[in-house]
C-alpha cells in the first residue's frame, strides 16, 4: 500500500476557503470540518507525496498575503498505511432505518424482508445515514409513507442523493433533487446508476429553488431540506412559494437550540409544525400548511 501523508491546519471559516486552495496543488483531496457550531475548523489535506514544508509554509503565506489573513501553524504527518476496503466496512456497517436498509457495496448478504434496500458507500458527499439528521430525514420519509404517496417530491440539498433515492423508492414518485456542490450532483447521480434508480430522480445543479426545472415542476407537495439552520430560514419564502397547498416539508440540519429560529421562520409563511424528531443535539422538523 502506498504512504499517505495529511497536512493538518486549524483556521477560522472565512480562511477555510483560501488555505484550501493554497494546498490543492499539493493534495488529492481536502476536506475541512467545523471543529464547534460557529467556531473554528480544522483542515486536512492528504498527499501521496511526502510534502516539502518549506513549500506549504510559502503557499500558505503566499494566500495569507491576498487575502489578509493570519497564516496558521500547520502539521504534516505520515498516516498509518490502511486497507481501506475494510476500513469501510468497519466504518460503515450495514443499517436499518425505518423500512430503510442502507448497506455498501460491500454488502454480501441479502436486505430484510419487507425492507427497502438503499446502496451507498461513504463517499464526498454528504449522507451516508449515519448522521442524525439523515436518520431524522429517513424516518420521517418513511412515516409519511404510511399515510400517503406524495406525487411530486423535491430535495433541496441532496448531498449524496440519500433522501431522493429514499423517496423514489419508498413512493415510487419521480423526484427532482439539487445541490449546489457540483461533487454532491456526480455522487448522487452515480448513486441513482448503482441503485438503477436513474430513471426516478433528476439531479441537477444549482443553489436553493433556482433551477428552472423546479420552477417549471412547482407546485411539490414534499420538499425535504437536510442543509443548515441559516439557509433553511433564508430559503423559507422561496419554499413556501414552490409548496401546494396540502403540502408536507421536512427540514433537518439543525442543532436543537435553533429551531425556534427556524420554526419561526417557517410559521411566518403559514406552515405549522407537525412532528418533531431530537437525536443527540440535532433536529428533524415536519411541518404542514396551516389548516383553514
Amino acid at each position: 500500500m502506498a504512504q499517505e501523508y495529511k497536512i493538518t491546519l486549524i483556521v477560522k471559516q472565512a480562511a477555510v476557503q483560501p488555505f484550501a486552495d493554497a494546498l490543492d496543488e499539493m493534495a488529492v483531496a481536502i476536506a475541512a470540518f467545523e471543529i464547534v457550531p460557529g467556531g473554528d475548523w480544522r483542515v486536512e489535506a492528504y498527499a501521496i507525496e511526502e510534502p516539502d514544508a518549506v513549500i506549504v509554509e510559502t503557499a500558505l503565506k503566499a494566500a495569507g498575503d491576498a487575502h489578509g489573513l493570519t497564516v496558521p501553524k500547520f502539521e504534516i504527518e505520515a498516516l498509518p498505511q490502511t486497507d481501506w476496503l475494510a476500513e469501510n466496512r468497519r466504518a460503515f456497517p450495514a443499517q436499518t432505518i425505518g423500512r430503510f436498509f442502507i448497506h455498501g457495496s460491500h454488502f454480501e448478504g441479502l436486505a430484510p424482508s419487507g425492507s427497502i434496500p438503499l446502496l451507498l458507500d461513504a463517499a464526498t458527499a454528504f449522507g451516508s445515514g449515519e448522521h442524525e439528521t439523515t436518520r431524522g430525514c429517513l424516518i420521517a420519509i418513511d412515516r409519511i409513507g404510511k399515510v400517503r404517496r406524495p406525487k411530486k417530491p423535491l430535495d433541496v440539498g441532496c448531498g449524496s442523493g440519500i433522501l431522493a433515492l429514499a423517496m423514489a423508492k419508498r413512493y415510487r414518485r419521480k423526484v427532482i433533487a439539487s445541490d449546489l456542490d457540483r461533487e454532491s450532483v456526480r455522487v448522487a447521480r452515480e448513486n441513482m446508476r448503482l441503485n438503477r434508480e436513474a430513471g426516478w430522480v433528476r439531479v441537477e445543479q444549482g443553489a436553493g429553488y433556482r433551477l428552472p426545472i423546479i420552477g417549471r415542476n412547482k407546485p411539490f407537495d414534499l420538499i425535504v431540506a437536510n442543509i443548515l439552520a441559516r439557509p433553511l430560514c433564508q430559503l423559507s419564502k422561496d419554499l413556501k412559494r414552490h409548496l401546494s397547498k396540502d403540502g408536507t416539508v421536512i427540514l433537518s440540519g439543525l442543532l436543537e437550540n435553533q429551531e425556534t429560529m427556524v420554526l419561526a421562520a417557517h410559521r411566518r409563511q403559514g406552515l405549522r409544525l407537525v412532528n418533531r424528531q431530537r437525536r443527540k443535539g440535532w433536529s428533524t422538523l415536519t411541518l404542514a400548511a396551516r389548516r383553514a
